[in-house]
């Protein structure tokens, strides 16, 4: 072979490797960005000519695809839709998929880079393509007993279990009828798309992981967390008890809910404030700690910081470059300190831990279309946000809040329940945000859990964490410990 000859050959050669490098890391390697892609519209049609895998809580479909008389050889429909619509998701005609039903898309189409494999032996053997099953964390008991307790009131509730992580309930409120949005019709799809986007009670919005309120006393926790791990305050240090403050530099009130003092006498101990859920005492502690402990304690229990479960949960916030006034504001969970429900489960999940916070999941498990496991999903550690010993301690003052504290409503009997409640403002005029978090038994905690109702759960101004939203937590630990 002559030199120029072997020079093209080789060069040829290269060319070949190139081409075969590249188409096979684009199949290969790179197939759950593209169908991810919102661009690529060929793979949202092609989907519909794949069988969908389903979405199983407890072995049972919440989502599936059934055979269609039409161009789409699938129609996707779903079980106790408006139950479970804020974790499935809907994938329409003629849309972009929501939920689950987008986070897992390559997964529930059998694209997914992990299924290319099974993809290359259906296609030798024949078979019809299929994609994957997921089944999710959820407890069908506590999803149950979150949606019940809730009632016709807005919000969310969310269950996991502290020690791994995994979101055993997340109910959101008013919530819809994914049907309506997987009917083989553009025109009807459409109107009943216009129809959900028009309420003003916004159904399409998950509130356990993307809609943001005022935490209010809940906030306390990260605030007592803070204070303990300082290792300058015990349950027994000692605030002054006015039954007015006015933090320097500012002629702004702040108040305790009852309009007076934090119980008798002219100091209270951080015990009491949290058990009575006494703001002043807390606007005091916020001055003291300072802006920037509260936010470094704040972001380890995963504020400020965005996450997939694998759905997309909207950051909770605590603001930063407050002045003094602000701080005092933000020590008890107003000024422009927001969180989610998911958020608050997180805190009163890592207390419960041990003070050792784990990444929220909501996948148990993707499933082959012959049942084969393809991934679980172990727990993962985020970080240790306190010491044992605090999480004990913060245990005990949370114990005695719900025992003889400002969270009685969530009592029950034969168990010690570790909790908290928040009534959060959102303005001089507007209803109330209602809060519960907490966990159970105390002793042994199996179950986290956070309850928020916006809107003052119907009262304005005159409904309180208490009243409503401790209710609620209690009716679903009681169901769920009683399984």
């Amino acid at each position: 072979m002559n030199r120029e000859l072997k020079r093209v050959s080789i060069v040829v050669m290269l060319m070949f490797v190139a081409l075969l490098s590249s188409t096979s890391i684009v199949q290969a390697f790179q197939a759950d960005n593209l169908s991810a892609d919102p661009r690529n519209t060929r793979t949202l049609y092609d989907s519909y000519q794949v069988e969908r895998g389903a979405i199983l809580v407890a072995g049972e479909p919440i989502a599936q695809s059934m055979p269609a008389d039409d161009d789409f050889k699938f129609l996707r429909t779903y079980t106790n839709p408006e139950l479970y619509a804020p974790i499935t998701g809907y994938i329409p005609i003629n849309g972009q998929p929501t939920g689950l039903e987008s986070a897992l898309n390559p997964e529930l189409t059998g694209t997914s880079n992990s299924q290319f494999f099974d993809k290359i032996g259906a296609l030798v053997t024949g078979q019809d393509p299929k994609g994957a099953a997921v089944e999710v964390t959820i407890d069908p008991i506590a999803q149950q007993a979150a949606w019940d307790a809730l009632g016709d009131r807005t919000g969310s509730v969310v269950v996991t279990e502290p020690a791994t992580g995994r979101i055993l309930a997340m109910v959101s409120k008013p919530s819809f009828d994914p049907n309506l949005l997987t009917v083989h019709n553009n025109a009807e799809v459409t109107a009943n798309y216009d129809a959900l986007v028009a309420d003003e009670n916004d159904p399409l919005i998950n509130r356990a992981i993307n809609s943001l309120n005022p935490p209010g006393s809940v906030f306390k926790l990260v605030m007592s967390t803070a204070a303990l791990e300082s290792g300058k305050y015990t349950p027994e240090s000692t605030f002054p008890n006015p039954d007015v403050f006015s933090p320097p530099g500012t002629t702004s009130e702040i108040r305790n809910a009852s309009n007076g003092t934090c119980g008798a006498g002219d100091t209270v101990t951080l015990a009491t404030a949290l058990r009575l859920s006494c703001n002043i005492p807390f606007a005091e502690l916020g001055l003291e700690l300072g802006d920037a402990a509260i936010r470094e304690t704040a972001e380890k229990f995963g504020f400020n910081s965005s996450f997939n479960i694998p759905l997309p949960v909207t950051a909770s916030n605590y603001p930063s470059s407050l002045d003094i006034p602000q701080t005092a504001q933000s020590a008890f969970g107003q000024y422009n300190v927001r969180a989610t429900p998911l958020q608050m489960a997180m805190v009163s999940g890592a207390i419960a831990n041990g003070g050792v916070l784990m990444a929220p999941n909501l996948v148990q498990e993707i499933l082959a279309p012959n049942l084969s496991s393809i991934e679980t999903f172990e727990p993962t550690q985020v970080e240790r946000v306190m010491s044992e010993e605090t999480a004990a301690t913060l245990t005990a003052m949370m114990i005695n809040n719900v025992q003889d504290g400002a969270a009685s409503n969530a009592r029950i009997d034969g168990v010690d329940v570790a909790g908290k409640t928040g009534t959060a403002q959102n303005g001089s005029t507007d209803p109330f945000t209602l809060w519960f978090t907490g966990f159970a038994p105390a002793d042994d905690p199996k179950y986290a859990i956070a309850v928020l109702i916006e809107d003052g759960g119907g009262m304005g101004q005159t409904g309180f964490g208490n009243l409503l939203a401790a209710p609620v937590a209690q009716k679903v630990l009681e169901a769920v410990l009683n399984k």
